[in-house]
């Protein structure tokens, strides 16, 4: 698939739209306010876009006129290249660093170290049976 490339506006209405899903466009709204407020008709106007990108779709809410819209590809596809260009601009191609900023700026909860040792687990194993290591 090739690299979606959003605006930060639309970024944010869609990363909103993945926190949110089956969201109408007021719940978006104010999902975003906390760090990028904006009007009712902005909102609209950005899932406009989006949908035109077919990044989001929207069907019939189950009461009134609203919309409900749902995000049409998974999340890491979706951002994968913001990502990628994070890790190499700012991180210089070091993953282990971005990890590791994150972790100073706030550092996990105990459920999320158990998360992060699972994942890591998972990853030794992957690691192990591609080079033929039976352990």
């Amino acid at each position: 698939m090739k690299d979606v490339r959003l605006p930060p506006a639309e970024r944010d209405v869609l990363a909103c739209v993945y926190r949110f899903p089956g969201a109408a466009a007021r719940q978006i709204r104010e999902g975003l306010c906390g760090y990028r407020p904006m009007a009712h008709g902005s909102v609209l106007t950005l899932l406009k876009r989006l949908e035109a990108k077919r990044l989001v779709a929207k069907q019939k809410g189950p009461v009134g006129k609203a919309f409900v819209y749902h995000a049409t590809k998974p999340r890491g596809s979706t951002f994968t290249h913001l990502l990628r260009d994070l890790v190499q601009r700012v991180f210089h191609g070091d993953p282990v660093s971005l990890v590791a900023s994150l972790f100073e700026t706030r550092p996990p909860t105990g459920r999320e170290v158990e998360k992060l040792q699972a994942m890591l687990d998972d990853l030794r194993r992957q690691n192990r049976s591609e080079k033929g290591d039976p352990r």
